[in-house]
Parts: C-alpha cells; sequence; structure tokens
C-alpha cells in the first residue's frame, strides 16, 4: 500500500507515503517564450546556465545521498536547448542523484524540433535516455506561427523521424482550439501525427492563462476563444482518430500505442509521490509538497547563498490526499480501485455522496470498488475533478 495505516486512520493526520519511485527535474532555458506558456521560463538568457547548474547541483546535494528511481523525466522549458557540454555535465547530474533502478524503467526528456541534432539524441541515449517527448504543437505552418513555434512542420517530422530511429520511444504534444483554427486543421494535425512512428501522443486544448501574452491579447480582443461548438468536435476527433491508428486513449489527455503508456505520468495520477528539482519544480514526498521558486535567478541566488530554494510548503492530510488521489486517478480511462486509496469505507463515507450525485448525473460509473468517468463526464472532466476536490 502506498498510504500507510498505522497509527489507526485519522483523516486530519498527516498523510505518510512510502518513498518515492520518481523524480522529475525542471530546465527553464528557452529560445524564446510562447505567447500561451505559463511555465517557469527564460529566454534569451544563456549566460545563466553555468550558474543554474552550480544551484541545481546544490539543490541535488540536499538529497545527502542518491535516489533510486523508477522513471525520471526532464521537462522544461527545453532541456535540448542546452549546448552539447551543458548538456553533459547535467545529465551526469540528474544521473548521479536519481540513478535508475534495474528492470523496466524510463528515462524521458522534453526536446524542441528544431534542437533535435543526430549528436544531441546520440548523447542522450548514450545517458540512458529511452523516451523523448517533442513539443511539436502542429503540423501546420499558420497554426505554427499563430502558437509563436519556432520550427516549421518539416522540421517536426524530420525531428519525430530521427528520434525514432535513434531513441525509438517517441511522444509528441499537440494543441487544439488555437485562435482561428477549424475543425479540419485540427483533423489534418492528428492524421499527421498518427502517421508517423509515435509510441504516444499527448492531445491538449488551448488554454489562457493568467499573465500570459496570449491571455492579456484575449482581454484587449486581438484574439478570440474558437467556439465551444468546435472545441467539443475537436476533442471528439482527438479521441477517434488516434483510436482508429491504433493508439489506446488511457488518460483524458493521453493516447499510446500498446505497452507505451507514460509511466512518470502514472506516478502523478496515482499520487504516490515523486521527487523534483528545478526551478517551479514542485517535489511530493512523504504528504508533503513543496513547490521551489519559480524566477530563476531567484532561485539561483538562494542555492548559491546557501539557502533554501522552497516558496511554498504543505503537508496534506490523509483527506487531501484521498481527495487528491481520487480526483487525479479519475483522469485515467480504466478509473480507479477505491480500495488503493484508502479503506473502502472511508473512502466512501468520506465521498460517497457526492459519488453518488455524480452518478445520477451520468458524470461517473461505479462497479463494485472501481469507478471511473463515463464518456460524457469525460468531455466535462475537469468540473467533475474539481467536484471530488
Amino acid at each position: 500500500m502506498v498510504i500507510k495505516k498505522d497509527p489507526p486512520w485519522d483523516l486530519a493526520a498527516p498523510a505518510r507515503l512510502d518513498p518515492p519511485r520518481s523524480a522529475y527535474v525542471h530546465v527553464p532555458f528557452c529560445q524564446h517564450r510562447c505567447g500561451y506558456c505559463n511555465f517557469s521560463v527564460l529566454a534569451g538568457r544563456d549566460d545563466l546556465v553555468d550558474a543554474y547548474l552550480d544551484a541545481l547541483e546544490a539543490e541535488l546535494n540536499r538529497l545527502v545521498e542518491p535516489r533510486t528511481v523508477d522513471t525520471l523525466f526532464i521537462g522544461g522549458g527545453t532541456p535540448t536547448h542546452f549546448d552539447s557540454p551543458a548538456l553533459t555535465r547535467f545529465l551526469r547530474l540528474v544521473g548521479h542523484w536519481f540513478p535508475l533502478s534495474g528492470g523496466a524503467t524510463e528515462f524521458s526528456v522534453e526536446a524542441n524540433p528544431n534542437d533535435i541534432t543526430q549528436s544531441k539524441l546520440d548523447l542522450l541515449k548514450q545517458f540512458g535516455v529511452d523516451r523523448i517527448s517533442l513539443g511539436v504543437q502542429s503540423f501546420n505552418a499558420n497554426k505554427l506561427s499563430t502558437l509563436e513555434r519556432s520550427h516549421s512542420p518539416d522540421e517536426a517530422r524530420r525531428a519525430i523521424q530521427l528520434s525514432a530511429e535513434t531513441i525509438g520511444n517517441v511522444s509528441i504534444d499537440l494543441i487544439f482550439a488555437t485562435p482561428g483554427e477549424t475543425p479540419d486543421v485540427w483533423r489534418a494535425d492528428l492524421c499527421d501525427a498518427v502517421a508517423m512512428p509515435l509510441s504516444h501522443l499527448s492531445t491538449y486544448g488551448l488554454t489562457f492563462e493568467k499573465g500570459t501574452q496570449f491571455w492579456n491579447r484575449l482581454q484587449k480582443a486581438t484574439i478570440a476563444t474558437v467556439i465551444e461548438e468546435d472545441q467539443l468536435q475537436m476533442f471528439r476527433d482527438a479521441i477517434a482518430i488516434p483510436k482508429a491508428a491504433g493508439f489506446e486513449h488511457y488518460e483524458v489527455s493521453n493516447h499510446a500505442m500498446p505497452g507505451r503508456r507514460c509511466q512518470h505520468n502514472m506516478a502523478y495520477w496515482r499520487g504516490v509521490g515523486w521527487y523534483a528539482a528545478g526551478p517551479g519544480a514542485a517535489s511530493f514526498v512523504d504528504g508533503r509538497r513543496e513547490v521551489n521558486h519559480r524566477s530563476t535567478t531567484t532561485y539561483i541566488k538562494r542555492l548559491l547563498r546557501g539557502e533554501s530554494p522552497i516558496a511554498e510548503s504543505e503537508t496534506l492530510t490523509q483527506e487531501q490526499l484521498i481527495r487528491e488521489r481520487v480526483a487525479f486517478g479519475l483522469r485515467m480511462l480504466a478509473g480507479i480501485d477505491l480500495c488503493e486509496v484508502g479503506p473502502l469505507a472511508v473512502v466512501d463515507a468520506l465521498l460517497g455522496k457526492k459519488f453518488q450525485m455524480l452518478i445520477e448525473i451520468g458524470m461517473l460509473a461505479r462497479t463494485g470498488d472501481r469507478i471511473g468517468l463515463t464518456a460524457d463526464g469525460l468531455f466535462v472532466s475537469d468540473s467533475v475533478l474539481s467536484e471530488i476536490l
């Protein structure tokens, strides 16, 4: 069991989890900050790369000893924005502190298509990277321009092909409901994607996050959202087209070929804990969530002064952990076994009435101890999950 039941169960008590088996490391550097991006990202500040690596080393030293993991995910930003010497130093560093266990493991690195070269892929493979996640977003030149992406459709295709030949396990992200986009444009993106040598596909509806350029432009009415009817059709196509090509729709936004689900993300959805390092990174260890400062410069300054990079921290109660594990677990199309969340009587006492209400309106379905989203619930999953939380 992930949640320990000794001492006796108490919903108000601090949550306790087994040591994590996953780790995430955030790389903040990018060539350009896209208008929709709300991540901890620095564009045009490659002068800070060495200082970042020094700070990251200082943060990882706080672990005292290496932590063996089953999944390691390097995200950003753009990890492949590093030049070869910096990437080598980075991979050595994270490989020392987060060594992969034996057996079935997963080492993922995010990348932008226009950063992909044969030499960089060879370097990643040399350090054990066995999965690459490309921020393609679209194969349509006009849509890429709207999204402020710096690669061309041909560069995306070349990066996928080269990554498949070298790494073998390739995932890409696609975005739908871009301003001005039609369902036909989105269907073409999906058809292009499933014709490529992919093992995994993530499809996300564009969100306008407060503080981004897109948010500001939306307020000024210089861009507009796609009408709801078209967004719904795009979501339907995001399910149907990959499915017809042999992909399994296993999570609200994620599709995988058989045996190629993202094991690292499964740790998030199951709420079993993970280590994290880098600016803005959020860890979840022994029931305690800690979030590093989002500002890369502040993150660097704090660590190089011998201070903690943590900006926020919270110890979850058993009740909070149950709610989060149910809510995020429901993102998986197979649903969740409530007995894996906690004692069934405790889970039902806490959420049983909420479950029943969502079942009665057709958003959830339950068979015995297993509960999951219905087809209707899938299309309004965010609202369903917020009810649980």
